[in-house]
């Protein structure tokens, strides 16, 4: 079968995505679950610890472990305080770990510059009460 050239106008086709333009990609900000699989593994290998004996202490699968640490997968706080507990760690550590790292990552813009700062009205946790 052979497909011809015909007279009539082709279809435009309208991009439904920018093109790419030339040059470095701009920087992709770090997601939670990456964080927070790095600092588990750190942690684990900082121990000298195996997935496997982690895993079992916290009595998850070590499969499931893994995928934990390469940030495959979104834990469950459950899992995740269950985790922590079996490095000797608590939840909150963690997190705080998680959170000093997305900082580092993130060039720490200072809080003036975030959107947060330019909001108007009571900061966050401020309650007023009507009389």
């Amino acid at each position: 079968m052979t497909i011809r050239a015909t007279n009539q106008p082709r279809a435009r086709v309208i991009p439904l995505r920018p093109f790419p333009t030339p040059g470095p990609a701009p920087a992709r900000e770090p997601l939670w679950r990456d964080l927070v699989g790095d600092v588990l593994r750190r942690e684990r290998l900082s121990q000298e610890r195996t997935l496997k004996d982690v895993a079992d202490a916290a009595r998850i699968s070590m499969a499931y472990l893994s995928e934990v640490e390469r940030g495959r997968k979104e834990a469950s706080s459950e899992v995740l305080a269950a985790a922590a507990r079996a490095l000797g760690l608590s939840l909150a550590d963690v997190l705080a770990l998680a959170q000093g790292e997305l900082v580092r990552l993130s060039g720490a813009r200072s809080r003036t510059d975030s959107p947060a700062a330019r909001r108007t009205g009571p900061p966050m946790g401020t309650v007023r009460l009507a009389a």
